[in-house]
């Protein structure tokens, strides 16, 4: 699909995943001092690439640097359906960071046999694999069980509150400890009565020597101490060409951060960072998202370069100085609301490079820091990711999945002219308002360890519902957000769809749902359709054998969303577990197998990928006299290049069994 001046945004499409490409715009226009610090960002964010691979799992690296030596050094034939379909495996395994699926985190196993995976070994260059082996035969029989046995590390994370889901989750945080372990290990250590509570464990992986819990901490002269010394050296020289005193203070202390794995150093950057409202310029890096830890303890690596959406940001700006506003008029109980609304700062992007957890697939909305104390004290930033979304709508426009799964010709025509604002309103809406709105009750501690496995989904729902809520609200028409309520109708429509019908297509035959993300979207569409059937607010419809999800009363159906806003919030704000546990294990999990089988099939009709990704622009220094004069902004094409090209430049960790 092209878009404005011939732009393909879309690149390639293999198994469930289609690879698009996006535009930086305006890069030409900045001023060498930007784009030096642009460039200097993207590559400590590359840098640091190698940690989020080990820790989805601890023989990514020895499994990425085989399949790429086998890519690059391969002499046999390039022709067969054997190698084409081994060439799906490496593009899946490149795009999931690691062998296991990216959002079911279900281990991918390849559609080739073991012997044609021993041929491919024995006929690429020896002198590439990993050196720990003596002979390809040994790397052979160490690699294979990893590669094809469904059973061994068959799940990244496991969400089953009845299993062990530390000792039985392949993520790369625990080794050799149980889940009771865990939990023992950090209760001995945190101070339940700091009301500024560092991220205990964020930074680290646990480990059993010796009989003994051992925390290693990742920092320079630690674990990943070879990738973060890489990381700190650009980060040194962005803090040389920062925009303001401001941002080059937040880069100072990151840096520390980095050097000394001191989570309280971690603390004081994200305060520097949240002052620092002016910068052009943005970034994330570092250690940040805890939905790949079962206990949503850890934080993966990530990275993502930015500049300001001037244009964009105003309507974020908008709904952040009335920020307030919202919270003073949500249905959610008095006592858990806050009485002051302190620097909430929503702001709009145009994405520069991702890497670590944001990349190849993307998030569309940032709201951090995640701790509570923090964004109660200091606020938070809430950011739409601009030239992401727009490159989702344009590639998006053709491939017949509106048509397919909208029941009337009125709800396409309202998403086709009102969906892609809908849908840039509820991101900014979810980021800026709902992360940062409700208060936890006094004595109740940090909601993500009361909530345990349930965190996640409980705040994702909690976000969600603040921007379904107020999708409808005259307050967003005064406020010149939307033109009229048919904006926020579209949105309805696109939730609803989307909750019940479409993420299924996602999910493979015969699976429940067990990502956060997906688990919050049907908890709302599935409580809200249950709750309200004898109202009959949304009406289930079956024509010529499809399935449609249509909402006859718009209105009474936002009551709906601001019922169950009031209770999530309230289990958030008392750390209610187990009734968490009953909301998401009755309304967020189990998968009506019916529907699923029908969505499989007029989906896989559409021959459309239901997982998105991107390539990465890359930047390019001219220099002259060993000095930067600029930098060229390029648009690769080629997934599997760029891959490459990553694992052959940016491989900064060594290889460990």
């Amino acid at each position: 699909m092209a878009g404005e001046n011939g732009f393909q945004y879309h690149s390639e499409q293999f198994a469930d995943i289609r690879i698009l490409r996006y535009k930086i715009p305006g890069f030409g226009n900045l001023g060498l001092k930007q784009k030096k610090l642009l460039y200097y960002l993207y590559e400590a964010g590359l840098a640091g690439r190698d940690i989020i691979w080990d820790q989805n799992y601890k023989y990514n690296l020895l499994i990425r640097h085989v399949l790429e030596n086998i890519v690059r050094t391969f002499s046999g034939n390039r022709n067969t359906e054997s190698w084409k379909n081994f060439m799906v495996y490496v593009k899946r395994v490149w795009f999931s960071n690691g062998i296991h699926h990216h959002y079911s985190t279900d281990k991918i196993i390849p559609d080739i046999s073991r012997a044609y995976f021993k041929e491919l070994l024995q006929n690429s260059d020896p002198q590439g694999f990993p050196k720990p082996f003596q002979s390809t035969d040994e790397l052979i029989d160490f690699l294979l069980p990893l590669i094809f046995d469904e059973k061994l590390d068959a799940k990244r994370v496991v969400q089953d509150s009845d299993k062990d889901i530390v000792a039985e989750s392949a993520a790369n945080f625990y080794e050799g400890v149980t889940r009771e372990e865990v939990e023992r290990y950090y209760n001995a250590i945190i101070d339940h009565d700091d009301p500024e509570p560092v991220s205990y464990g964020l930074n680290s992986k646990l480990v059993k020597e010796n009989g003994r819990v051992v925390e290693k901490v990742w920092k320079t002269d630690g674990l990943y101490g070879e990738a973060l010394t890489k990381v700190v050296f650009w980060l040194e020289k962005a803090e040389q060409v920062a925009e303001n005193p401001k941002q080059a203070e937040a880069l100072k202390k990151l840096i520390e951060y980095f050097k000394t794995g001191e989570l309280r150093r971690f603390d004081e950057y994200n305060i520097l960072w949240l002052q620092d409202t002016e910068s052009f310029v943005d970034f994330i890096n570092g250690f940040i998202e805890v939905y790949g830890d079962p206990l949503g303890r850890k934080g993966t690596f990530e990275s993502l370069v930015s500049v300001r959406d001037e244009e964009a940001t105003r309507r974020a700006k908008t709904i952040s100085d009335h920020a307030a506003w919202f919270e003073w008029h949500s249905p959610t109980h008095e006592a858990y609301k806050k009485q002051e609304i302190k620097g909430v700062n929503g702001k709009a992007i145009h994405v520069v490079a991702e890497s670590g957890d944001t990349s190849p697939a993307t998030p569309i909305g940032v709201n951090l820091p995640n701790s509570d104390w923090l964004r109660t004290k200091y606020g938070s930033k809430s950011v739409t990711l601009s030239n992401i979304l727009d490159a989702h709508d344009i590639a998006g426009r053709e491939t017949g999945v509106l048509e397919e799964f909208a029941y009337s010709d009125k709800e396409i025509q309202r998403a086709r002219k009102h969906g892609l604002r809908g849908t840039k309103l509820h991101v900014d809406l979810h980021e800026i308002v709902g992360h940062g709105s409700g208060k936890i009750k006094e004595g109740v501690g940090d909601p993500s360890k009361t909530l345990k496995n349930y965190a996640s989904t409980i705040e994702e729902t909690r976000a969600d519902l603040v921007a379904l809520y107020f999708a409808l609200d005259p307050k967003l028409i005064e406020l010149k957000l939307m033109p009229d309520v048919e904006t926020g109708k579209a949105e309805y429509d696109a939730y609803i769809r989307g909750g019940l019908l479409t993420q299924l297509a996602r999910i493979a035959p015969g699976r429940n749902l067990e990502e956060s993300h997906m688990r919050n979207r049907q908890l709302i569409a599935q409580w809200a359709y249950h709750k309200s059937k004898h109202q009959n607010v949304i009406e289930k419809k079956v024509q010529d054998g499809k399935t449609y999800f249509l909402i006859n009363d718009y209105e009474l159906l936002r009551e709906f969303f601001g019922i169950l806003l009031k209770e999530v919030q309230r289990i958030k704000s008392e750390g209610d577990y187990e009734a968490a546990r009953r909301l998401v294990e009755t309304y967020g999990v189990k998968v009506d197998r019916e529907l699923h089988d029908e969505v499989l099939e007029r989906w896989n009709r559409l021959n459309i990928a239901p997982y998105t990704g991107f390539i990465n622009p890359s930047l390019e220094p001219v220099i002259k006299d060993d000095e930067i004069k600029d930098v060229h902004v390029e648009y690769p094409d080629d997934f599997a290049e760029q891959m490459l090209y990553y694992g052959k430049y940016y491989s900064a960790l060594p290889i460990t069994l």
